[in-house]
């Protein structure tokens, strides 16, 4: 079962860290003449060392010339850009407003044969109505005091959901029964939602279930993921969307996706929470 939707992007810090220390020994200096050549405390370097702290391209620039390994600098620049990519800000991400990254999913979710997602928080976002999304990116926006460019950010994300009904696109999504009950919004706003679930579920595109408040469990509740194909998979946690690429990692996510799917009721035992959810909010 995955540990840490984060352990991704820390081990491939830990690689670039690791790369960085043998640039020093192949030189032949400690990493306090490395500190007093790059111009900085000895202490920053014991942080990039440590994978505590990401070098920024002026510092492996730096840490490369200190260390006569200039030939080096453009592949660990490289390789300090893809790190940077695993472990993506929320903050960062929408500091010109949600639009972008909306755009961003978009695309990922074009390039995609087969989605399986996994939502512990919200309804997934190709299943959302208007009324749903932008009351939840308005919240997103505000605790994050992020730039508002929520309407075209949910024009965005809406146009997700043509893919239930173009193409090949596959969209297996399990939903934990509490997403249900969470208020998102107005009582009318979330039943028209759950109202929404009811008429994507015959889709052809779509198979969906939902894990039932009692199930007893075989996996604990997690975070937010989504598996794209069998290359690629996002967790969302409260402050970054991390990017997950290794095999090992994948592995580990389609197993949990599975174990999960063994608890979750679908067909009308799904419409009949589904259902109930809507009755509650009378």
């Amino acid at each position: 079962m995955p540990a840490s939707p984060s352990s991704s992007a820390q081990a491939a810090r830990e690689a670039l860290a690791v790369r960085l220390t043998h640039l020093a020994r192949d030189a032949g200096i400690t990493g306090r003449e490395l500190s007093a050549r790059c111009g900085w405390h000895p202490a920053k370097t014991s942080r990039i060392l440590r994978a505590k702290a990401a070098p920024s391209e002026a510092d492996i620039r730096a840490w490369c010339a200190a260390c006569s390994a200039q030939d080096q600098t453009a592949d660990l620049i490289a390789t300090a850009r893809a790190v940077d990519s695993m472990y993506l800000e929320w903050r960062r991400q929408h500091r010109d407003g949600m639009r972008r990254t909306q755009q961003d999913v978009l695309a990922r979710t074009a390039a995609a044969r087969l989605c399986r997602a996994y939502t512990s928080n919200v309804i997934p976002g190709f299943f959302q109505t208007a009324g749903y999304a932008e009351a939840l990116m308005r919240s997103i926006t505000d605790f994050q005091d992020t730039p508002d460019d929520i309407p075209e950010a949910v024009a965005a994300r809406l146009a997700r959901s043509r893919f239930l009904y173009e193409g090949d696109h596959r969209f297996v999504v399990l939903i934990e029964e509490w997403v249900l009950r969470t208020r998102i919004s107005s009582a009318e706003t979330m039943a028209g939602q759950l109202a929404h679930l009811l008429t994507v579920m015959p889709l052809p595109s779509v198979s969906l279930g939902i894990i039932p408040l009692g199930a007893p469990r075989t996996v604990w509740p997690l975070e937010a993921f989504y598996l794209y194909d069998d290359h690629h998979a996002v967790v969302e946690t409260l402050t970054a969307g991390i990017s997950i690429r290794q095999p090992r990692e994948l592995a580990d996510y389609a197993r949990a996706f599975t174990g999960l799917s063994r608890m979750a009721v679908h067909g009308d035992a799904a419409r009949a929470r589904i259902r109930a959810a809507i009755d509650a909010l009378n």
